[in-house]
Order: structure tokens, then C-alpha cells, then sequence
């Protein structure tokens, strides 16, 4: 559903500023507000999942379709949910729990995060191939950052 609020928000940013584009994400949908100059703005709310067709245009604001769905769309970002310190593997010298190209399950263990002394086992929120990792072992990790990126897939 869109937040008719937001994007009123986001066209009078738009409408008071030089730029031609304002692009933000809510949760698994992208909003996106743009102009071409001598032209009304137009916007769109993009669910990262399903692609979306053209509708009529308006005449204050229109929908525009949104480009087949890539790759880039379904990689979902696992974050840490701690500050602490990361490790790829159980223990020293152990293979490490996943590597870049490996197929996960939603549960299964992706890292071990240590905070004070404990070993905090981080497992997959979603099924799929790990794209990235973006964290180096025994790196110290705040709350929210980024460690790896899965492609979600079925």
C-alpha cells in the first residue's frame, strides 16, 4: 500500500530542490520521485519483488513501470543484530560456516558474533546463495552493519 503522506513529502522535496530524482526505501518497497524539466514530477512505489506495470498518467503524478526485477533487488542485507566481534568459523582453524557462492537455509548458522565472552550464532532469516561477505574474520562489528548479502530464492 502507499503512503500517500510520503510521497506528498517527497514531491514538495522535489518540487523545492535542484535535484531530478529522490529515491528512498521503506522495507521492501522503493519510492521513488523524479522530474524531467517542463514536466509535472512523477513517482513510484516499487515492492523489491514484483515488477510493476505502467498505469494511466495522471495529471499531478504518474506511475511508471519499474524495470524487470535483477538480481540486485533480491540480495537481502544481514545485518548484525549485536556489537560485537565476527567470526566466519566455529573456532580457530575451522572451515568457515559459509562462503561467497554457498546455498543457505532459512536457520541455518551464518557466523558466530562474540559479545562479552558469549558466542552468538547469526543463522539465515532467508534461503538462498550468499553474494557477499563483507565483514573480514575476527573483525569487530557494531549493531546494524552489514555482514552479508543473500540472493533470496525459493
Amino acid at each position: 500500500m502507499t503512503d500517500i503522506s510520503l510521497v506528498k513529502e517527497l514531491l514538495a522535496l522535489l518540487d523545492n530542490s535542484s535535484a531530478t530524482t529522490i529515491e528512498i526505501r521503506r522495507g521492501f518497497t522503493t519510492y521513488r520521485v523524479s522530474r524531467e524539466p517542463g514536466h509535472p514530477p512523477q513517482y513510484a512505489a516499487v515492492p523489491q519483488a514484483v515488477p510493476v506495470a505502467a498505469a494511466a498518467p495522471a495529471p499531478a503524478a504518474a506511475a511508471v513501470a519499474a524495470p524487470a526485477e535483477t538480481p540486485a533487488a533480491r540480495l537481502v542485507d544481514v545485518k548484525s543484530p549485536m556489537v560485537g566481534t565476527f567470526y566466519r568459523a566455529p573456532e580457530p582453524g575451522a572451515e568457515p560456516y559459509v562462503k561467497v557462492g554457498s546455498r543457505v537455509s532459512a536457520g541455518q548458522t551464518l557466523c558466530i558474533i562474540e559479545a562479552m565472552k558469549i558466542m552468538n550464532e547469526l543463522e539465515a532469516e532467508v534461503s538462498g546463495v550468499v553474494r557477499e561477505i563483507l565483514v573480514e574474520n575476527a573483525q569487530p562489528v557494531e549493531f546494524g552493519h552489514v555482514l552479508f548479502r543473500v540472493e533470496s530464492q525459493p
